[in-house]
């Protein structure tokens, strides 16, 4: 089991700036804003032979009792709850705070043993630095910096130190990673929760709740799964925070590291442009789609037939896609959602033998032909599997160029029937055969060539006149 390591702060203290350093990766948004984390983050690292598990919290508010700050503060709590040892962070450059003695008052109870690291002390004299913290009474301060790695090395030595070092855990086995993705407030955060089982990323009544991508892994009847929980995606007119943009960037991400992506849209607004924008790029990805229309449960009939006549109108290219009708806060209709992000993920994943592809191609020419374009006619021969999540089908076969768009969508929709592609985008590529003497030009004839070719010409104008 890895020792878990969580790091609590007051906000802006540079808490995602030391999470980063320590997985050495950017998983964490970094900004000069306080507030901007608000969920716990986990991470892996390693000192040495020692993996550890290290977790992000967001600004801890010990006296908030209601609103955002008051979430923050419960889902610190539960990280500290689940923390093998607490770095509590502090700001040197700031100095020692009220609320950096209310939070050390709070961990000094927690029973988990609490090192005090003081951050960006990068330029300052070490003994200067931390020279106010030891009124805390939480131990002997560590100088750090965050950005620049000094003295994060010997920090954590020092933590991992009562810790056996243990092997990494193996690579995990395959298994779905899933993009929840959406508009600000259609209930991205309360499906995840209801997925996992408990409160795991905060809910809120709010636009713009969550900020960051975060990972959550669930197992659900033996299976394992990824979650990723993403921040809502507004018109591009309409982001004007910097902060806001890096989490715009951060969902198209996920997007892209996802196998399936589940659209959430909010049954009580109208289908607008962003969500068949947000539809298309999922599209453009590659990626397997599952549609979740949710707050379903208090609509009358009048209701919901207009919203499912504005489904099939405004989204009709995501015919491949199943659509579910949830409610994300009382959990009808997630279990059936979950089988068709199964049926989605093993679509995009599938491996499709070279014989039946032929088989199927040779059968969909000989029920429909392709027209003739210009003195040819198209001649699709045989086809094979170029590439999964989404599934590739490469055509080969002459003169292919003239296959028009409805032949291929015919052929696409051919290929998804015979083997039930439900959830997927499916590509399909033509590549037509060539000519390997086209190019290349005539050697120059010899003289004796010459000759006898003029010989042989000489010889049919006597006979044919």
């Amino acid at each position: 089991m890895l020792p878990t390591i969580v790091l609590v702060g007051r906000p802006n203290v540079g808490k995602s700036t030391l999470f980063n350093r320590l997985t050495k990766t950017r998983d964490a948004l970094v900004h000069d804003q306080p507030g901007l984390t608000r969920d716990r983050h986990y991470g892996h690292g390693r000192v040495g032979d020692k993996p550890y598990l290290v977790v992000d919290t967001g600004g801890f508010e010990p006296v908030a009792d209601s609103g955002i700050l008051a979430e923050m503060a419960k889902q610190t709590l539960q990280a500290v709850d689940e923390a093998d040892a607490i770095v509590f962070l502090v700001d040197a450059r700031a100095g020692l705070t009220p609320q950096d003695k209310l939070i050390a008052e709070r961990l000094r109870r927690c029973g988990r043993p609490v090192y005090l690291a003081v951050n960006k002390t990068e330029g300052m004299p070490e003994d200067t630095a931390v020279a106010e913290f030891h009124e805390l009474g939480l131990g002997a301060p560590h100088a750090i910096s965050g950005a620049h790695g000094e003295g994060v090395r010997e920090l954590m030595d020092l933590i991992l130190q009562g810790f056996p070092a243990v092997e990494a855990p193996p690579a995990e086995d395959e298994h779905p990673r899933i993009a929840i993705v959406g508009r600000p407030n259609v209930g991205k955060s309360t499906l995840v929760n209801t997925l996992v089982g408990e409160e795991r990323v905060i809910a809120f009544d709010q636009p713009g709740t969550t900020r960051d991508a975060i990972h959550v892994d669930f197992e659900r009847a033996g299976r394992k799964y990824t979650l990723i929980d993403t921040a809502g995606v507004r018109r591009k007119g309409r982001v004007f925070e910097a902060v806001e943009k890096f989490s715009v960037i951060k969902t198209l991400q996920a997007i892209e590291e996802a196998n399936v992506v589940v659209l959430v849209l909010d049954a009580r607004q109208d289908i607008v442009d962003q969500d068949a924008h947000l539809a298309g790029f999922i599209l453009e990805a590659g990626r397997a789609l599952v549609v979740a229309v949710n707050k379903w449960d208090d609509l009358d009939a009048y209701r919901r037939e207009q919203v499912k006549r504005e489904l099939a109108r405004r989204l009709t290219f995501l015919s491949f896609a199943r659509f579910h009708f949830i409610s994300a806060l009382h959990g009808s209709g997630v279990g059936d959602l979950l089988k068709s992000v199964d049926e989605a993920y093993a679509a995009a994943m599938v491996k499709l033998p070279t014989p039946k592809l032929t088989k199927v191609l040779h059968e969909a020419v000989a029920h429909h032909p392709p027209h003739k374009s210009g003195l040819f006619r198209p001649k699709p021969k045989y086809a094979h599997q170029g590439g999964q999540n989404p599934p590739v089908i490469v055509i080969h076969g002459n003169h292919l160029e003239g296959l028009t768009n409805d032949y291929r969508r015919y052929l696409e929709n051919t290929f998804r029937a015979a083997f039930n592609l439900q959830g997927t985008p499916l590509r399909v590529e033509l590549k037509a055969n060539v000519n390997p003497y086209e190019e290349r030009k005539p050697k120059p004839l010899t003289q004796r060539q010459a000759n006898k070719a003029r010989r042989e010409r000489r010889r049919r104008r006597q006979i044919f006149g």
